[in-house]
């Protein structure tokens, strides 16, 4: 009898965390080797010919836009770790901001209820506490722990692509008598990827600033507050000091197991509780519909805390106002 080939086992895909940290990579690869270009360059000729502040501006702001880009790849955006698992998501809970009642969502996969702005990122696989988005240039996602160095980052290549952009020029137009050389060429080359990326990198910076000032994050853009009142805005000089200059604070997991513990026996009854219109802050599934069984919830369940200054928008939510719990309740038997 013929023998039979056994089938060959299908090639392994690669997997899935391997394209986007090369393209990372290729990024990094990609600033050095222009940057390399400028430097060898056009930048040489000037310092050569007694032009030494081309090189004393360029050189700071290189070094500085890279370890800005490499410390953000491999920086903390604020990860939640998996949570308890006491209670699950048939418990619900509440916090007030600012007037405004949230509901935490669960998690399915990081098994815990997510405080305010923190999202589930599908790339990374992650909960991030103050989530703004996932960057694709860094393979990193965006949130309260590295919301600063991610602006650090677009301003620094702004000035490092505008450096080399007007020193480019000033070299093409001091070599302007003399044939195309090599040198020339490369400054044109240089020149116009300085340009290209200073162009995208000041919208960026724009949007972002406009952000901070209103206390907005990418994530939110379609979600619109009852009457346009956004509750974790303080004022355009609060909102940058919270987001560039104040403390960063502990992690936020402690904070986020506590939310799960059983009502302790000091709360104290809460009347009138209104949810927000926002998608984000409150889902549909708090109201119960019509024909569920389940009757509204007119009495929560307060609690004052007191969270250290400085620790984030999910922790500042239990400094400003009230952690609420709502028991969610249960069909009677039939």
């Amino acid at each position: 009898m013929p023998l039979l080939r056994e089938p060959r086992p299908p090639p392994r895909a690669p997997p899935p965390w391997i394209l986007p940290s090369l393209f990372a990579a290729f990024n990094v690869v990609l600033l050095l080797v222009f940057s390399a270009l400028f430097f060898a360059f056009p930048c040489r000729w000037l310092a050569q010919n007694g032009e030494w502040v081309f090189p004393i501006v360029t050189g700071p702001l290189f070094v500085f836009a890279f370890f800005s880009l490499v410390s953000l790849n491999f920086s903390d955006p604020g990860i939640l770790h998996q949570g308890s698992n006491e209670q699950g998501p048939m418990t619900v809970h509440v916090v007030w901001v600012n007037h405004r009642a949230f509901r935490l969502q669960w998690c399915q996969k990081c098994c815990f209820h997510r405080p305010p702005r923190t999202y589930h990122c599908p790339l990374c696989n992650i909960c991030v506490e103050d989530f703004d988005h996932h960057c694709k240039w860094v393979n990193n996602c965006i949130g309260h722990r590295n919301f600063r160095f991610f602006m650090l980052l677009v301003l620094s290549l702004c000035l490092h692509s505008g450096a080399m952009l007007v020193t480019c020029l000033i070299f093409l137009l001091r070599r302007t008598p003399q044939p195309l050389y090599i040198d020339k060429v490369v400054a044109i080359v240089v020149a116009v990827a300085a340009a290209g990326l200073l162009v995208p990198l000041s919208l960026l910076l724009l949007i972002q600033a406009l952000s901070v000032s209103a206390a907005e994050r990418s994530c939110e853009g379609k979600c619109r507050y009852l009457q346009g009142y956004n509750p974790f805005d303080h004022g355009c000089a609060s909102n940058w000091y919270l987001t560039i200059c104040a403390p960063l604070g502990p992690k936020y997991m402690a904070k986020a197991v506590w939310l799960q513990s059983v009502v302790e026996p000091d709360w104290v009854p809460v009347q009138n509780l209104h949810f927000p219109m926002c998608p984000s802050g409150l889902s549909h599934s708090v109201l119960p519909g019509p024909g569920s069984g389940h009757q509204p919830q007119s009495l929560a369940l307060r609690k004052p805390v007191k969270a250290p200054a400085g620790s984030g928008e999910s922790e500042a939510v239990l400094e400003l106002h009230t952690g609420l719990l709502l028991p969610l309740p249960r069909e009677a038997p039939r």
